[in-house]
């Protein structure tokens, strides 16, 4: 009785697992937007956040973090600065001499004026610090907007080479007014994120994986042969197909919240750490969960560890994954009955 008993409660967590593991699975690949990750809130943010940092914020790595920093040319001060307050918050004491000695060279009247220049003349040879002076009256406006479509017209019809990724975003900057009535809302703040999205793609700030998801959104989301014929805002608004520019917009929108929580350069600079629209979203969850602490965090953790910081297992993985251990469960506890009674069979043939 007891072994029939045994065997019968095996049996049923065998079926249920069976049954859990087949609903969570299908469910998966039913909903594409069902992911083993979810999320985190704001404040699971900062607790992660700061147990990460608890284990990665050494003097050792501060040291070394800083020591690559200042050897780069040109060196990146939103960053150097950024680890500095990490380690004044933690009490690390840092190699000021160096520091105070690469600032001097770098902070120059003549290196200031020059690097501005070069910054005017071409974004490419903008660096984060001229930036705003030199570069942004123009590229994080309409006008800026309104020239990338000029150019990108008259080089469609002079048959040269177009900057599909600079018009694509210009065109979703200055038609983001009309998909804002034709969604609903949902694209706000879309002109404002693809600006930046354009000045750090000028600047080179870009990483290839997103210029790619990016310009084969604008390549099947912008009526090319339409382009020519702009002459107002009405006009770009039927170039575009919201649909296809919807990657485009995912990365604008979250482009805009970090810019809401920081400022300006340090969105330029965490824009380097982008490679799609998901990673875009979480490094927004985590500057408005973090606000200033968003560029030293991801520093000294480094992309990965920062962005693992931003999610937890969702329900659904949760529950695919208890059943399958409840699977794996009953067919152990199945084996093991089915090697007893077999061994129970062999002593008996033995006994005989």
């Amino acid at each position: 009785m007891l072994r029939l008993a045994a065997r019968a409660g095996l049996t049923a967590l065998l079926a249920c697992s069976l049954v859990f593991t087949l609903w969570s699975g299908i469910r998966i690949a039913r909903d594409p937007d069902l992911r083993p990750f979810t999320d985190r809130a704001g404040a699971e943010i900062s607790a992660a956040m700061d147990r990460a940092m608890a284990e990665e914020a050494t003097p050792a790595r501060i040291a070394d973090r800083l020591a690559a920093l200042l050897a780069e040319d040109p060196r990146n001060w939103i960053a150097i600065d950024a680890v500095i307050t990490v380690a004044q918050e933690r009490g690390i004491p840092v190699d000021t001499a160096a520091i105070d000695a690469a600032r001097a060279v770098d902070g120059g009247l003549w290196t200031q004026m020059s690097d501005c220049a070069a910054c005017a003349y071409d974004a490419a040879n903008c660096q984060l610090s001229a930036m705003l002076l030199c570069q942004a009256p123009v590229a994080l406006t309409s006008l800026g907007d309104i020239a990338g479509l000029t150019r990108g017209g008259l080089a469609y019809l002079s048959d040269e080479p177009v900057d599909v990724l600079d018009v694509g975003l210009s065109a979703v900057g200055l038609g983001a007014t009309a998909m804002i009535l034709a969604s609903g809302g949902t694209t706000l703040g879309v002109r404002a994120g693809a600006a930046v999205v354009k000045t750090a793609r000028q600047m080179r700030l870009l990483s290839p994986p997103l210029t790619a998801r990016l310009t084969r959104a604008v390549r099947e989301g912008v009526d090319w042969a339409a382009l020519p014929a702009v002459r107002g805002t009405d006009d770009v608004a039927r170039l575009l197909r919201p649909a296809a520019l919807e990657p485009v917009i995912d990365v604008a929108r979250s482009v805009n919240r970090m810019e809401n929580t920081l400022p300006p350069l340090e969105t330029l600079h965490l824009l380097r750490h982008v490679d799609d629209a998901t990673e875009a979203r979480r490094i927004a969850n985590a500057s408005e969960a973090l606000g200033a602490r968003t560029v030293g965090r991801m520093e000294v953790l480094g992309k990965t560890r920062f962005l693992r910081a931003t999610v937890r297992l969702s329900n659904t993985a949760l529950g695919l994954a208890a059943g399958l251990f409840g699977l794996m469960l009953a067919l152990a506890g199945m084996m093991a009955q089915l090697g007893q009674t077999l061994a129970l069979r062999g002593l008996r043939r033995l006994a005989r």
